[in-house]
């Protein structure tokens, strides 16, 4: 493979270009390139270490958190970048991009072309500032280029559809000054997933330092479970609001605008977290907590869609209404299937403890049967139902998927539901086969995201679990994969004024929420179970390290009492801004989530219920 280094002026720098004599684990070549600049007066400069490698068709692209593919199909109005040979800045597109590398779940490019592939990978820092990475096609050559310090082209991207000008840094080099970097330059096979070993080598280069939660699971539990019912549960009528401010005086001013007077039935509000609150009120014996999370599934199994289907949110102002969609009546599928998967999780959990819900039982065989009346011929569930009489409004995209886990999981109330899943399941293997899962959050419209990745856990291993079949636990585990190009790898740097920098906010086991949602955000907890499940499975414990990462990274800013970093006990943020997108790197969102609050709980209470796992 043939390297070149360009950008610094060959009068008046000397460079030096030494390679490994043998290959990393993950098969690559460890480069380090060093300058000296040997001019008089001191001279602002950038250093570009690039890869090529043929492709007269368009390679297939990869940053890890941060580009998949083409990476925004092009019937996706959200806009966000996008790969296209024919550019269009306005609207994001480019055959070339340059980003910087703290916008990477692990700071690393990856191309696939004809027979195999490149990928180079660095570390977010160097001597230089921060690096930056990137892409480009051009006349049937795919380039793939780190630089030190980094540039952001041909636009940047702040989180909004209005393009920035160019984020970029140089160095001021004085004379006789000298610099070395690193980057690492890995041949891959064919198949996609021959990211898996390089994301794998390059955790175990970074994950040196110890984790630091704040708080043991317990204590995080207790806080989360505090917090959600303190903040969140308004009783009349039994709702988890959405949203909390943290500055409670502003929240007043607003008239509720930081207290949102909504909810939606699953995903970020609704029975998931309710569950969670009556799991913990039951192992506490804290019976307010179970009364709460009890009277929340009541409200919203009392309220189904004319179609059978929950609905898919309710409004202080607006009572019950679909999804957050333009449609008018559609509900989104994975709300529907995540809401309806974790109320028959509850209705199990409350008949063990020797509780009757007949309510919530009808609920979930109601939702499960318009999912099986929907279901396609080749096994699509559908990625959007009409509220009224529960007929698909669209197929596109995996947003169905969720309805694979609650069918399967399901199966003891009806044997028909688990053929059903079986379909779905081998209908919906083509998008982790391709890696390329995308549709599962509403507010995200088709795009890849992290929810795209905990769908498939979830769908994947509840076949696994029901049926006992490999091929399942195969898709499982590569979907795991997929959903950890998402995972931090690394702990970025933050300035120390900042609020993360402050309280030493370590990133690694977070995820960044998707290509067009550039912070980190804990859902991944919503699969720990599966996560841990899938590591005994494959006896491969690298699946439990990084979920057990995951866990710990949200034990911190769980707030410890009221004033911990401005917000009040028991609250969770929703973002954590490691990149500069939607606000500065080193600020958090001050608004507590009802589903960030809840997965931390839901996380809690399944770690306290897995004997053997070191936390």
């Amino acid at each position: 493979m043939d390297l070149t280094v360009t950008g610094l002026d060959p009068g008046v720098f000397d460079v030096e270009l030494d390679r490994s004599a043998g290959p990393t684990p993950a098969g690559g070549v460890t480069v380090t390139v060093t300058a000296t600049y040997r001019g008089t007066e001191p001279a602002e400069g950038r250093l570009r270490v690039s890869a090529s490698l043929p492709a007269e068709d368009d390679p297939y692209w990869l940053i890890p958190g941060l580009f998949y593919g083409e990476n925004r199909p092009e019937g996706n109005d959200r806009l966000y970048p996008r790969y296209a040979r024919e550019a269009d800045t306005e609207r994001f597109v480019s055959p070339a991009w340059s980003f910087r590398a703290d916008r990477a779940a692990t700071p690393a490019v990856f191309a696939w072309t004809g027979e195999g592939g490149l990928a180079l990978a660095v570390d977010e820092n160097s001597s230089l500032g921060l690096t930056g990475i990137g892409f480009a096609w051009e006349a049937g050559t795919a380039t793939l280029h780190a630089e030190f310090p980094y540039r952001e082209a041909p636009v940047s991207y702040y989180g909004d559809k209005v393009p920035l000008p160019p984020m970029a840094r140089t160095h001021l080099w004085r004379p006789g000054e000298r610099h070395t970097v690193e980057l690492c330059v890995y041949p891959l096979a064919a198949d996609r997933h021959a990211y898996a070993p390089v994301l794998r080598e390059r955790h175990a280069r970074t994950a040196t330092e110890p984790l630091r939660p704040w708080v043991g699971v317990a204590e995080a539990a207790d806080l989360a479970a505090y917090g959600l019912h303190r903040w969140h549960y308004r009783p009349d009528p039994a709702v988890l609001l959405e949203t909390a401010a943290f500055d409670r005086e502003f929240n007043g001013n607003v008239r509720g605008l930081g207290d949102r007077e909504a909810m939606h039935v699953a995903w970020v509000s609704g029975i998931p977290y309710a569950h969670a609150l009556l799991a913990h009120g039951r192992r506490r014996r804290l019976p307010e907590e179970v009364a709460a999370g009890a009277a929340v599934i009541d409200h919203i199994c009392a309220n189904l869609a004319p179609s059978g289907t929950f609905w898919g949110q309710w409004g202080g102002s607006r009572g019950w209404v679909g999804s957050w969609t333009p449609v008018p009546g559609g509900l989104h599928a994975r709300t529907l299937a995540e809401a309806t998967l974790f109320l028959h999780r509850a209705v199990l959990a409350e008949r063990a403890a020797g509780v009757a819900r007949d309510s919530w039982e009808r609920a979930v065989r109601s939702n499960l049967d318009v999912a099986v009346k929907s279901q396609s011929a080749d096994g699509n569930l559908g990625s959007m139902l009409h509220a009224e009489d529960g007929r698909v409004l669209s197929r596109e995209g995996a947003a169905g998927l969720t309805w694979v886990a609650a069918l399967a999981e399901a199966a003891d109330l009806d044997p028909a539901y688990l053929p059903a899943a079986v379909r779905g399941g081998e209908h919906y293997a083509h998008f982790v086969d391709e890696e390329f899962l995308h549709g599962a959050p509403e507010d995200v419209d088709l795009a890849p995201t992290s929810e795209d990745g905990y769908a498939a856990i979830l769908a994947y291993m509840a076949l696994w679990r029901v049926t006992g079949e490999a091929r399942w636990r195969d898709l499982a585990r590569r979907a795991a994969d997929w959903m950890l190009t998402f995972r931090y790898t690394y702990d970025v740097r933050f300035d120390p004024h900042t609020l993360l920098g402050a309280y030493g906010f370590r990133s690694r086991g977070a995820d960044q929420a998707s290509p067009s949602n550039q912070h980190l955000h804990a859902y991944g907890l919503i699969c720990l179970p599966e996560m841990v499940e899938l590591a005994e499975a494959t006896g491969d414990p690298y699946y439990l390290e990084l979920t057990r990462e995951n866990l710990a990274c949200f034990r911190q800013f769980i707030a410890r009492e009221d004033g911990d970093f401005n917000a009040y006990k028991g609250m969770a943020s929703e973002r954590y801004y490691q990149t500069a997108c939607f606000q500065a790197k080193g600020m958090l969102l001050t608004l507590s989530h009802a589903w960030s609050v809840g997965v931390l709980l839901l996380g809690c209470e399944a770690a306290l219920n897995l004997p053997g796992v070191d936390w």
